[in-house]
């Protein structure tokens, strides 16, 4: 993946509370598609191996949600954490870190991750097939700057995290807005 590629036009099954739903889990199912949660506006994606696992849990995720202020004041509108994981999962995950600021995206197939090219197999971890861990910065659905965890492969060993960390990509729109105002 690099700068200037269009995302994939992914339609993603979600589950929303909804009050007028009845019970103890009060959600409906809507489909949501790539446009709806890209079209017009600049947003940070960033996509990890899985919910509630240690350095998704403990630092990505967190780091995004605590700096969402200083991202929104770099010019961000919205920031979403994808997983290859169903929307139950994903919504319970962001119930369990108390997520206000950061949307989760449930590609539950791997669809998207598919067609980004960053599904790698994670047998070796029991996983199954999983996302490579990434962030992107995107402007109304087209890729603006691309942040990969080095060794993309299956059954990685290891589970690099750094270049796609918050501070990474917040360090990157920092420099570009110095770089505008010079």
């Amino acid at each position: 993946m690099k700068a200037g590629v269009k995302l994939p036009d992914v339609t993603f099954h979600t589950r929303i509370r909804d009050e007028t739903v009845e019970g103890p889990n009060p959600f409906r199912w809507e489909d949501k598609t790539t446009a709806d949660f890209f079209a017009g506006k600049r947003v940070v994606l960033f996509s990890l191996p899985g919910a509630f696992t240690p350095t998704c849990s403990t630092y990505q995720l967190p780091g995004f949600e605590n700096g969402f202020a200083d991202f929104t004041g770099r010019g961000i509108d919205a920031i979403y954490c994808m997983s290859v994981n169903d929307s139950f999962v994903m919504n319970k995950w962001a119930e369990s870190q108390k997520l206000q600021n950061v949307g989760v995206i449930p590609d539950g197939s791997g669809e998207f991750t598919r067609k980004m090219g960053m599904l790698v197999a994670k047998d070796n971890v029991g996983f199954g097939n999983r996302s490579w861990r990434y962030a992107a910065i995107v402007t109304n659905g087209v890729v603006e700057a691309w942040f990969e965890e080095p060794g993309l492969t299956d059954n990685h060993g290891e589970d690099p995290y750094g270049v796609s960390s918050p501070e990474t990509v917040l360090g990157y729109l920092t420099e570009a807005a110095t770089e505008t105002a010079a």
